[in-house]
């Protein structure tokens, strides 16, 4: 299969191309997306049928502009595709998506009108986002539209089945299971820009409350592209997982580590693509719900708090038993702020099938001696010394850092409320 990142002949940066700064204003989603400027709107123009212009970026920019809806300006661009186009969805494909198979036809229809996917239809589209056939321009066309309008839960799981079927043998066909409970972590793959990740050390944490830890890992895909989990556990020494049959080998301090390319050679090609599209498509949250290796509950965190319920609920559905999902991180992550309201939304299905759902706020008086004025910025983040304070925490409980010792241990107590609550909840701590 052809490069994905390669966008023309000038090798022009993604965020750089006119299509990719449209993108910018109007892939943001349901509320934020913005009108093109008009000069911005008639250098699309030219964009659009310019050959050199990415496909990807051209169908991710005509699924974001329908998607948000087009203004009166907006609808001239139809001209760049065919008279009528943006009113006549079969027309529209065929002229936007030349080389797309005759199946998904009716597919690509529903997402044009504005109709969500069932469970079904999501899953034969999964299957061919994730596939070998050709058709960038759609690909970057589906993921745009379900990103600006939310994808829906239903969409999600036909996804996640598809994507299931993109693991690895290690993964796909072998049942291994640890001798003890796994919690999995997993948080926004394309790392931080101005802060330090602690995510070694909840692996740790949760290692020494008797649980068996996993960390979900890949390469960024951005729009961060400084420092990541990946990085941070290749500095710190660790093994990536091949297969579920390693769950059975003596644990590592931080845990077993899977890295996304070992997992899903599909998901992992989706990296380059996403780094083309700029705006995070709907494997940014899916790629943390996979759950390969039949963990019982995952720590994972979101980006936008309103995604906080959703990931939850997407957590239950993957079959999780249990979730613990952070919100207000530091960027995002795992890491909690605490200059801000920071906090953990924890759910549990029981084994009577019932769903219960808990909030655990940064107001509650027992983390009032963790809050702070500011989070202060770090510039220019390294794995490096990021590696170095992980370590030097687990040594001797203390870094020099003051700001970072305290976030550490901020995260410890809402990680303690939260599993307490969930161990009640489920009645079966692990042994210690």
């Amino acid at each position: 299969m052809a490069s994905v990142i390669n966008l023309d002949p000038t090798h022009v940066a993604p965020g750089s191309t006119v299509l990719g700064q449209a993108i910018k204003h109007i892939g943001i989603g349901k509320h934020g997306s913005k009108p093109l400027p008009a000069d911005l709107l008639e250098a699309c123009r030219q964009a659009l049928t310019d050959p050199n212009t990415h496909p990807l970026q051209r169908g991710a920019f005509i699924g974001a502009l329908l998607a948000k809806g087009p203004t009166e300006a907006e609808l001239t661009l139809e001209s760049a595709i065919g008279k009528d186009a943006f009113g006549h969805p079969t027309f529209l494909i065929h002229k936007l998506c030349t080389d797309l198979h005759a199946g998904l036809l009716p597919i690509a229809v529903r997402l044009v009108r504005g109709h969500t996917l069932s469970v079904s239809e999501a899953e034969q589209l999964g299957d061919y986002l994730f596939g070998n056939e050709p058709c960038e321009a759609f690909r970057g066309f589906a993921a745009s539209i379900m990103r600006v309008r939310h994808e829906t839960n239903d969409e999600y799981l036909g996804l996640m089945r598809a994507a299931e079927r993109t693991f690895t043998p290690g993964f796909r066909l072998n049942q291994t299971v640890s001798e003890r409970p796994l919690v999995q972590l997993a948080e926004p793959f394309d790392g931080v820009e101005h802060s330090y990740m602690i995510t070694p050390l909840l692996a740790n944490w949760f290692e020494r409350r008797g649980y068996g830890a996993l960390s979900m890992v890949g390469r960024s895909g951005g729009p961060k592209l400084t420092l990541n989990a990946h990085d941070l556990y290749m500095h710190l020494g660790c093994q990536y997982m091949q297969s579920r049959h390693e769950l059975t080998e003596p644990l590592m301090p931080y845990g077993w580590v899977l890295d996304q390319k070992a997992l899903s050679p599909a998901l992992n090609r989706w990296v380059d693509r996403r780094q083309v599209l700029l705006k995070r498509p709907f494997l940014a949250t899916l790629e943390k719900v996979l759950n390969p290796c039949g963990a019982r509950i995952l720590v994972t965190s979101v980006f936008h708090i309103t995604y906080q319920m959703k990931m939850a609920e997407l957590a239950l559905m993957a079959g999780f038993d249990a979730a613990i999902v952070m919100k207000r991180g530091l960027e995002g992550t795992l890491a909690p702020a605490t200059s801000r309201a920071s906090g953990v939304l924890c759910a549990v299905r029981t084994a009577q099938g019932h769903l219960f759902f808990q909030n655990f706020e940064a107001d509650r008086p027992e983390f009032a001696s963790f809050r702070t004025d500011e989070d202060p910025d770090v510039p220019n983040p390294t794995a490096a010394d990021n590696a170095a304070l992980i370590r030097k925490f687990v040594a001797q409980k203390v870094t020099g850092d003051e700001h970072f010792d305290n976030r550490v241990r901020y995260a410890y107590a809402l990680m303690e409320r939260g599993m307490e609550w969930i161990e009640g909840q489920l009645k079966a701590p692990p042994a210690r």
